[in-house]
C-alpha cells in the first residue's frame, strides 16, 4: 500500500517533468499533445506486497497444534515401543516439543493474542490423530518402523513449514524469534528421526 505523501510527491515530479517538456517544445516548435500526455501519464503503480500467508493468532494455533501432535505420537511410542532408541527419542519428543508449546503459549498470553484455528492447525491435529491410530494396531519393530517413518515426514513438514510459511509471514518480532530458535530443534528432530530409522532398516 503506498503511503499518500509518496504519490503525491511522485506524481508532483511528473507534473514538473511534463512544465519543463513543454517549455522546451515552446521556442517556435510545434506542441505535440500525444507526447506530452504520454509524459503526464504516470507510470504503473508497483504491486503491494502480498499479504501474510498466515496471521500470527493463526501460527500461534498451527504451533501448539504440531507440537501437540508430536506429544501425543511420544507418549503412544514411550508406552509401546521395546526399542531403547526409539523409546529415548519418544521421551524427547515429548520433553522438547512440551517445552515450545510453553514458550508459545506463554509468548500469545503476554501478547494478549488468542490463536486462531485454522486449516493448517487442524490438519496437524487431523493427520496426527490418523498416525496414531494406526500405530495403535502395531506392535515390536513393525510398530518402530511406522513410527519413525512418521516422525521423519512429520519434522520434514514442519522444518518446511517454518522455513516457507511460520518466519516469512510471522508480523511479531518475538513470534519470529521463537519460530527462529525452534527452528535448529526441528533440525536436530529430523536428523535423529533419519538416523534411527535407517538403524531400524525396512524388515
Amino acid at each position: 500500500m503506498h503511503h499518500p505523501i509518496l504519490r503525491t510527491t511522485h506524481n508532483t515530479v511528473l507534473s514538473l517533468a511534463t512544465v519543463v517538456l513543454i517549455a522546451a517544445c515552446s521556442g517556435g516548435e510545434k506542441y505535440d499533445a500525444d507526447t506530452a500526455a504520454a509524459a503526464a501519464t504516470p507510470a504503473p503503480a508497483p504491486a503491494a506486497p502480498a499479504a501474510p500467508a498466515v496471521t500470527d493468532p493463526q501460527i500461534a494455533a498451527i504451533v501448539v497444534a504440531a507440537n501437540n501432535a508430536d506429544i501425543e505420537g511420544g507418549r503412544v511410542a514411550a508406552a509401546k515401543s521395546k526399542n531403547a532408541k526409539v523409546k529415548q527419542f519418544a521421551q524427547q519428543m515429548i520433553t522438547d516439543h512440551g517445552g515450545v508449546n510453553k514458550a508459545a503459549t506463554a509468548l500469545v498470553t503476554k501478547l494478549g493474542v488468542t490463536p486462531e484455528e485454522n486449516a493448517a492447525s487442524r490438519q496437524q491435529t487431523q493427520a496426527g490423530e490418523e498416525a496414531r491410530a494406526s500405530m495403535k494396531t502395531m506392535t515390536g519393530a513393525a510398530f518402530d518402523r511406522a513410527y519413525m517413518a512418521n516422525e521423519v515426514t512429520y519434522h520434514q513438514g514442519l522444518l518446511d513449514a517454518i522455513d516457507k510459511t511460520l518466519i516469512p509471514s510471522a508480523q511479531n518480532a518475538e513470534l519470529k524469534a521463537l519460530l527462529e530458535q525452534t527452528r535448529p530443534v526441528v533440525v536436530q528432530h529430523l536428523k535423529s528421526a533419519q538416523d534411527i530409522q535407517a538403524s531400524l532398516g525396512n524388515g
